[in-house]
């Protein structure tokens, strides 16, 4: 059984782009049918700020904004070790106030 997540711990959440020119950081990258633009998906480093008590999750970048997010969207997850390892820089820090 997978843990709950609580406020404070990190996640990974997949944004979904859709651009002409995919950055460096896109995986999955797939073209438009007619090939003028590419869908992909970017990493994000979140942390988790509550829990509301419908069991959506307000989720907080390191400038301080705020997404609400479904804790079965498939793009949301907990950062593996090597994730964390990596990219540990990138998650807000867990004691920074939240506006």
């Amino acid at each position: 059984m997978v843990k709950p997540l609580k406020p404070g711990d990190p996640v990974v959440f997949d944004m979904r782009k859709v651009s002409a020119h995919p950055g460096p950081r896109a995986r999955g990258v797939a073209p438009a049918p007619h090939g003028e633009t590419y869908t992909y998906l970017v990493p994000k480093f979140w942390r988790v700020k509550e829990v509301r008590e419908d069991g959506r999750l307000v989720l907080y970048t390191r400038r301080g904004k705020t997404h609400v997010c479904d804790p079965d969207d498939l793009r949301l997850h907990r950062p593996g070790l090597v994730t964390w390892l990596l990219y540990r820089r990138r998650f807000p820090s867990p004691t920074a106030e939240q506006p």
